[in-house]
């Protein structure tokens, strides 16, 4: 099932680059903030796997993960908008679908703490990146919406990790695991 997982995800990031912040449209409202994380397998893909990874951790991860990528992604936004260069983004960008992928896939366990920071990280990122997209007058309801639908990814990961868990303990996985250790 890993395996399964671990190819899923990157196959999914050869096939579709990561650009999804060239041309992004319009920036100036509450809803094109909300819709612009909806259009690009970046965010969906890194998103979901935020809450995923949160579930497979447990305890404090499934809210405090979601939550630092949200906070992180705000300062980076913030950071952007007020001049500060960083460069390799979109590497960066890049680089936490397939990291975060593979932890769901491997189901790495880390400390509450190792996990904030890690998905903060990566979280500073993408929000930077929407802040040199925004428009001046309209970035607070911009990146309202954007961290809006950021939270609604990432309550989505949480909801599938929380349906795949209730598969494997009540579901048809639960007799196959069964009857293999029979």
């Amino acid at each position: 099932m890993r395996f399964i997982l671990i190819c899923i995800v990157l196959i999914g990031v050869l096939v579709s680059p990561v650009l999804a912040h060239t041309g992004v449209g319009p920036t100036n409202s509450f809803a094109s903030g909300i819709a612009h994380p909806l259009y690009g397998a970046d965010h969906i893909l890194a998103m979901l796997a935020v809450g995923l990874w949160g579930v497979l951790a447990g305890g404090r991860a499934i809210w405090v993960w979601p939550m630092s990528f949200i906070a992180t992604m705000l300062a980076g936004f913030a950071a952007a908008t007020l001049g500060l260069q960083i460069p390799f983004v979109e590497p960066a960008i890049l680089l936490s679908i397939i990291i975060l992928g593979l932890f769901v896939a491997l189901a790495v366990k880390a400390p509450v703490w190792l996990g904030a920071a890690i998905v903060g990280f990566f979280a500073f990122f993408h929000g930077h990146v929407h802040g040199t997209e925004g428009t001046a007058g309209s970035l607070v309801p911009y990146a309202a919406g954007f961290a809006f639908a950021t939270a609604g990814l990432h309550a989505a990961g949480i909801g599938l990790g929380l349906f795949a868990k209730g598969m494997i303990r009540e579901g048809p996985l639960q007799n196959v695991s069964e009857t293999e250790t029979q």
